[in-house]
């Protein structure tokens, strides 16, 4: 009858073991636009944060980026931090689903006693006597209420790395661009110097010609420094993210910039797909809604079901036969009765947390669209400024040759010369930094959208 009554708690314990508090949980709502503003129209997919971005910079056709980013996964010792903290929430979380399996323990002992002839209550036996025991124990709690489970479901930087990286060596690349520019200007500019120090040896131009002259040169001269010095600095920036010291890294320099890559008609859902920041947020609240489930298991009884047993005798070898077996099986309760409030207390943060997630997954979508929207519009309208700024390049340069035609004849003074250089230098310097702009847009665009674009979807140049 006893062995029928614990098989009767066991199938009863069996059957609840499944049961969950928590709540039914979904995501957090958002409001989602049906197009972006910037651009196209869009379709709804599932997450997939967790899918490979794939290698986004080769966009960009650059064998040294190629080069650079891949060295990030093997040197960058921010990555490596990221990738162990990782590493050690996953082995918590395997810590905290083994509470979903029993718990099976084995234990021997071999000891030679002596008890007291004087001992309270002794009843006869030997003074002196052997006690082997061999055995093991089974425990198990019974998950009743979902409170291990919920526990359980209660984890990229690599991207930003990335992101970072090729932002520095864009720029870099852009102040490689600017530099070429301004050699070019001070050899134009040297020219011009020697042909106004011409004129006035040969008494066609005043002296203050000269030291116009001068100053262009020179000033062209402190720029060409001062780009020399930004270059520096972001060549140590992308030295370190590749783990290495700067003194080590030396990136040859190149005239032209990266081509710019098409700008795609993305979907919203990319953002709930691939984004880690929004994943991690989505995993909060769904973690605070199983922690609702943890607090309401609190006002149930907990079951634990334990099971010892083994082989006992008094010395000999002769340990392991059934005359020397014994066991112990059976449920332990524990009921609460009264706390004062405290689980109740609980349950209400548990509650307030979930309420809190939802918010921060709210704010962190909708962040996240605006990230969007914002260098959606950036890649655009620097496409049609970049057209407009080619232009006024175009007509700073007919401008620059006609004064210097019209100095040459006596026509014009050479500030009309000096100031159509400085307008022509500063029409070219502003292209190359639209162009950079546009460069380092489609990269935070990358970032904004957790991934890059495959070459096969809609875009727009």
């Amino acid at each position: 009858m006893a062995r029928a009554s614990l098989g009767a708690i066991l199938v009863a314990a069996s059957a609840l073991a499944g049961c969950s508090l928590a709540p039914a949980y979904s995501p957090p709502a958002v409001p989602v636009p049906a197009a972006y503003k910037e651009m196209g129209a869009w379709t709804p997919a599932s997450p997939a944060d967790a899918a490979p971005r794939g290698d986004w910079w080769t966009v960009y056709d650059d064998p040294v980026l190629c080069d650079l980013e891949r060295r990030i996964d093997t040197a960058n010792p921010d990555l490596a931090f990221a990738l162990a903290r990782y590493d050690e929430a996953r082995a918590y979380e395997a810590q905290a689903r083994a509470a979903l399996v029993p718990e099976l323990d084995f234990d021997a002992t071999a000891t030679t006693n002596r008890q007291s002839e004087n001992r309270p209550l002794r009843v006869g036996g030997p003074n002196e006597y052997a006690d082997n025991v061999v055995g093991g124990s089974v425990s198990y709690e019974l998950d009743l209420w979902g409170r291990v489970r919920n526990l359980v479901d209660a984890a990229s930087v690599r991207l930003s790395l990335e992101a970072q990286l090729a932002d520095a060596y864009l720029t870099l690349r852009g102040l490689d661009a600017e530099a070429d520019l301004l050699a070019q200007t001070t050899d134009a500019y040297a020219r011009a110097l020697k042909l106004t120090q011409a004129l006035f040896d040969g008494g066609a131009v005043a002296r203050l010609d000269v030291s116009r002259a001068e100053t262009q040169l020179e000033t062209a001269q402190a720029l060409q420094t001062d780009v020399a010095a930004q270059r520096a600095l972001y060549e140590h920036e992308i030295a370190a993210l590749i783990g290495e010291p700067p003194s080590a890294l030396s990136i040859p320099p190149r005239r032209q910039l990266p081509a710019t890559p098409p700008v795609p008609v993305a979907a919203p859902s990319l953002i709930l797909q691939r984004r880690p920041d929004i994943a991690a947020a989505e995993r909060r609240a769904a973690a605070a809604n199983a922690q609702i489930g943890v607090a309401k298991a609190a006002f149930y009884p907990t079951v634990t079901l334990s099971g010892l047993g083994g082989f006992e005798n008094s010395g000999g070898l002769n340990l392991v036969q059934a005359a020397n077996s014994w066991w112990t099986l059976g449920p332990s309760v524990t009921l609460p009765l009264f706390d004062g409030g405290r689980r109740k207390a609980a349950l209400r943060a548990a509650w307030d947390q979930f309420d809190e997630a939802g918010a921060s997954y709210r704010s962190t979508v909708l962040a996240a669209f605006q990230q969007v929207e914002d260098n959606l519009a950036l890649c655009n309208k620097l496409a049609i400024e970049s057209g407009q700024q080619t232009a006024a390049v175009q007509s700073a340069e007919r401008t620059e040759a006609l004064a210097m035609v019209q100095y040459r004849l006596g026509a014009v003074t050479y500030l009309d010369v000096v100031t159509a250089q400085t307008t022509d230098l500063q029409a070219q310097s502003a292209e190359l930094a639209i162009e950079t702009r546009r460069l380092t847009a489609s990269v935070d665009l990358v970032r904004a959208l957790g991934g890059g674009w495959d070459g096969g979807a809609p875009s727009r140049g």
